[in-house]
């Protein structure tokens, strides 16, 4: 477990100002920055390892309804070598993972899709950890 690591339903009650989606960059996979009013962030991500690949498969839903409002829903599922319903498999490999980021608020739901394939022998995991808090004035 990462030092930073913490429980995506966290996000519950939070008013989220910023949501930023960042593409694979060099040695640098995808990832996404949630920031709060309170100026509290967040990082969803995977640390790229060699035979292993972990991206953001899809987004579901207007990334605007999360902000300003309230987020009353935020929930992981994760299916471990198991294809969910109607969903396509990208490509093969031996060992796969398919984690939903689901987060609602009044305004919509969005979700998150991230699949990850190995060789059987790397972590497919997405990770969420705290990376920068608000600092009291």
């Amino acid at each position: 477990m990462i030092d930073n690591e913490v429980s995506f339903e966290l996000l519950v009650g939070n008013v989220l100002v910023s949501v930023e989606v960042l593409k694979e960059r060099g040695n640098v996979g995808d990832e996404i920055i949630f920031t709060t009013d309170t100026g509290d962030r967040y990082k969803l991500y995977h640390e790229q390892n060699c035979c292993e690949n972990v991206e953001i498969n899809d987004i579901c839903g207007d990334l605007g309804d999360l902000l300003n409002t309230p987020i009353l829903l935020a929930e992981e599922v994760t299916y471990d070598n198991e294809i969910p319903d109607g969903v396509n498999m990208p490509e093969y490999h031996k060992s796969f993972t398919w984690t939903f980021y689901k987060i609602g608020t009044v305004k919509g739901t969005v979700t998150i899709r991230w699949y990850g394939g190995s060789n059987g022998w790397y972590s497919e995991r997405v990770n969420f950890e705290k990376i920068g808090e608000a600092i009291d004035g």
